[in-house]
């Protein structure tokens, strides 16, 4: 079997570069070790940038996000009993987020694909990438006890932090940057109102708490916890008790409580590789950086690594030209050490860590004070929230 494009892994990531190719009339063939229907199962973020909408749009893939995603122009800061809105639409232009989840967008864009006959196979067993070094990569993997060999000429590695892509490059020929904090997010999702129109981060002494949101009736929840937390020690009304205590009183009273739907700690990490090409193999979003969750920017990242290498591949197929590839790892690691920054500061401002104490929350309430009475500032955050350019 021969194809141009071999992708491995059906997230977001894929799914978009596989779309743009086959619209493109570029060969390609995504590899998924696990199941359609686990793949949908994921949930995830679901703030998005300008930036990945208008990617979904080139995919032919964002019908339904237009319809049915909420566009918000701003989000709360919750601090020292007060909430204060960042403007992002009128410190940045006219710039604006959506929000739309994950799960939403892997399904349209698992639609699209169907609908245009682009091949994936899922329950992928042992994908490995050879060759990449070469002008004559493959991938192998086994289905149904066969083993089956796909020769291409390039490999795609949308496969996450856990995926074999990475894994397959030589120690010597990667450098892993890598910051683990101190605490995870305990997520709840509830078939409750949201409390807020937009979303409301909070930094509080007890802990950093976020409300978000999935629809007008689907709220997205978390509170600060301790890596040690297990999900069984946290009943639903512990946790509906927790979160209002570290929202101002007004917020909290307005705050609509019902049964979680799904429940999940999560820890937070700062992780990129580097570089992101090995030959004719790319790292693409997790496989090759994670950001913590508190910045919005890990399905952002991604979309702009799509966006790099997909421009590359047309380049190459188009015009005979790997300039564009030979920068992809370049540009992509350039917004996402930006991107990095950006999500360690909105973190560390945020949270309680260990060494926090009294002091440290007075700076931490100091440092959002001033940016809110600050326009230079609040355009900075609102910049880098919208997304930076590409």
């Amino acid at each position: 079997m021969r194809t141009q494009v071999v992708i491995i892994g059906s997230g977001p990531s894929g799914l978009l570069l596989g779309q743009l190719l086959t619209n493109d009339g570029i060969d390609n063939i995504i590899l998924e070790r696990s199941s359609q229907e686990h793949v949908l199962a994921r949930i995830r973020a679901g703030v998005l940038e300008e930036g990945t909408t208008a990617m979904l749009d080139e995919a032919g893939a964002g019908e339904r996000m237009r319809r049915e995603g909420l566009p918000h122009d701003g989000f709360d800061m919750a601090f020292d009993g007060r909430r204060h809105r960042v403007d992002l639409f009128g410190l940045t232009g006219g710039k604006r987020v959506m929000i739309y989840g994950q799960t939403e967008v892997t399904h349209d864009l698992m639609d699209k694909r169907a609908a245009t006959g682009g091949a994936t196979v899922y329950e992928a067993a042992d994908v490995a990438p050879h060759g990449f070094d070469s002008e004559r990569p493959y991938v192998t993997y086994k289905k149904d006890g066969a083993t089956f060999r796909i020769d291409c000429d390039f490999i795609a590695g949308c496969d996450g932090y856990h995926g074999i892509s990475r894994k397959s490059v030589p120690e010597t020929a990667i450098k892993l940057y890598e910051r683990a904090y101190p605490f995870g997010w305990l997520g709840i999702i509830a078939e409750v109102p949201p409390v807020g129109e937009e979303l409301i981060y909070a930094n509080h002494p007890r802990g950093f708490a976020l409300c978000s949101m999935r629809s007008h009736t689907r709220s997205r929840y978390y509170v600060q916890c301790s890596l040690d937390d297990k999900v069984d020690d946290w009943s639903d009304d512990r946790f509906w008790d927790e979160i209002r205590a570290r929202l101002p009183a007004a917020t909290a009273e307005q705050m609509t409580t019902g049964p979680s739907i799904e429940k999940s700690i999560a820890p937070l990490r700062s992780f990129v590789a580097e570089p992101l090409r090995f030959g004719r193999l790319f790292l693409v979003g997790d496989a090759g950086h994670i950001v913590p969750p508190t910045g919005a920017k890990g399905l952002n990242l991604a979309a702009s690594d799509v966006r790099y290498l997909f421009d590359g591949l047309r380049e190459f197929y188009a015009d005979r030209s790997s300039a564009g590839m030979d920068a992809y790892s370049q540009k992509a690691l350039a917004r996402v050490w930006k991107a990095e920054r950006f999500s360690w500061w909105m973190t560390s401002t945020l949270h309680k860590f260990p060494e926090t104490g009294a002091f440290g929350q007075k700076i931490q309430e100091a440092e959002l004070d001033y940016l809110f009475h600050s326009r230079a500032a609040s355009t900075a955050l609102a910049e880098n929230y919208v997304g930076l350019p590409y």
